[in-house]
């Protein structure tokens, strides 16, 4: 039997017209553009299941700080609540259009005041909880947190001898040194230079370094603090109120 030297051109020409290649970037963006619309349902359902309507701002969000916040709104065992608390967090533009911009697309009446003040580091609080129960909680929430780059330090802080012995001597003098601590190993342990007992790390009004967040972390000194602020609140009303 003979077959033509093109034969297998011809046969992969055929495969391709029967099964046309389907680029990557079609199918993720409908894959995208449902996920986005369930976003927007899942964020007007809230709405509907909930008497009140929170917007939130934070900085320096950090997971482990926000999960307290998290098992506060959680149902307690027993608990007769219809709906669960919901949180939203980041999405600000389907957030925008969840609740609608405008008083001709809002979602429902004043909304749109809401969706108006959402951006940069902000989130959705939606519960049927009481508003001043809610407003009581989060004047009351501070946690202490690590400073990180940019942070003006509060006071002034001092290393001792006594601070630095209690870390291990071949892990940790070179990284003093890298943090800008005058350190060096004596009998086994890390001191200060020139028989010094105290350094002072940094003072107060002070804008810190990254160098200096990771000192005061390694020695557990937080100077700052994980807030959230309410900025605003509505209810199923349809009343709206700044909170700033």
């Amino acid at each position: 039997m003979y077959f033509s030297p093109t034969w297998h051109l011809s046969l992969h020409i055929f495969y391709i017209r029967c099964h046309p290649i389907v680029p990557l970037t079609k199918t993720s963006k409908r894959a995208t553009r449902d996920h986005k619309a369930a976003y927007v349902q899942e964020v007007r359902e809230a709405v509907d299941n909930h008497d009140h309507v929170f917007l939130f701002s934070f900085e320096n969000m950090r997971s482990n700080k926000f999960k307290d916040i998290r098992l506060h709104f959680r149902p307690k065992p027993g608990s007769m609540e219809d709906a669960p608390t919901r949180i939203f967090l980041g999405k600000n533009k389907l957030l925008q259009v969840a609740l609608g911009r405008t008083p001709e697309d809002e979602y429902a009446d004043n909304l749109r005041h809401v969706s108006q003040k959402i951006s940069e580091s902000v989130g959705l609080l939606c519960t049927s909880k009481s508003k001043d129960e809610v407003i009581e909680y989060f004047e009351n929430f501070c946690e202490p947190d690590f400073a990180r780059a940019g942070f003006v330090s509060p006071r002034d802080v001092f290393i001792t001898n006594e601070m630095l012995a209690n870390h291990p001597v071949s892990m940790m003098e070179q990284q003093f040194r890298k943090q800008g601590l005058p350190v060096k190993i004596d009998n086994g342990k890390i001191v200060l230079l020139d028989d010094k007992q105290e350094h002072r790390l940094c003072k107060q009004g002070e804008t810190l370094s990254p160098e200096k967040c990771k000192a005061l972390s390694h020695f557990g000194i937080k100077l700052s603090e994980f807030r959230v602020k309410l900025v605003c609140h509505w209810s199923k009303d349809g009343e709206f109120s700044d909170l700033e």
